[in-house]
């Protein structure tokens, strides 16, 4: 069987990305299907990106657009750099950049331009930052902002999970419309938890890499995952997003 991976928030940790990927021995014939927020936190935002760009010419991937993403976007679209996106990683990103010409940042504009905001494949499986709010779905979403903010859906799972049967009129419709639903943004550490959470149907692959935690890719037909050390242990001069 094809083997497909997700991979949870990067946050600027090229040295663990690297890591898990070497991990699970990447071919050509494997599909990658990133989460979102690759930058803001350590000191390789920029780095990352380059990365993926050289990862998507040798073998199938899919990217969803985080919120950091969507703040490093505007501000390589010459906005104003947001203040709440510095305090929160974004000042990495932007010394990231310092030594990157304006062709650089131009082709890194348009990886951004081009990533998703959600991806839904052939078995049902929706693959979304952060959440959605419509019963509908999320291409029924009247706020494309939930798509990386919204964390209703992760907190729905988790309050569900366990206590309600697919039959029962109290299950979650929004859950009932894919046959799973996998996502970042929450870190797992919240619940302290070090590795991908599961409830339900959802599936929470963030586990933390901005902070304390480490970075996991899970493949989703097996559900069997692989982890970086803890990223603060490969960055070991500088403070991530804590």
């Amino acid at each position: 069987m094809k083997r497909t991976f997700v991979i949870g928030d990067i946050h600027g940790g090229l040295l663990a990305l690297k890591q898990v990927l070497s991990k699970v021995s990447i071919n050509q014939s494997d599909k990658l299907i990133f989460l979102g927020d690759y930058v803001d936190g350590w000191s390789e935002s920029a780095q990352v990106i380059d990365y993926l760009i050289d990862l998507e010419a040798e073998c199938e991937c899919i990217f969803i657009k985080g919120n950091h993403d969507s703040w490093c976007e505007d501000w390589l679209m010459g906005k104003l750099a947001n203040e709440t996106w510095l305090f929160h990683g974004g000042k990495s990103t932007v010394k990231s950049y310092q030594n990157y010409s304006p062709d650089q940042k131009q082709k890194h504009l348009a990886f951004f331009n081009r990533m998703k905001n959600f991806y839904v494949d052939s078995e049902n499986r929706l693959f979304i930052h952060a959440g959605f709010s419509s019963m509908h779905g999320p291409e029924k979403e009247h706020y494309e902002s939930n798509y990386s903010w919204d964390r209703t859906l992760w907190e729905m799972a988790l309050t569900m999970d366990k206590h309600v049967k697919k039959d029962s009129v109290f299950y979650p419709k929004r859950l009932k419309l894919f046959h799973e639903i996998y996502i970042g943004h929450t870190p797992t550490l919240y619940y302290d938890v070090s590795t991908p959470m599961n409830a339900i149907n959802v599936w929470n692959i963030d586990t933390g890499a901005a902070f304390k935690g480490s970075l996991s890719i899970l493949e989703i037909h097996s559900k069997e995952f692989w982890q970086s050390e803890p990223v603060y242990t490969l960055y070991p001069h500088e403070k991530g997003r804590n």
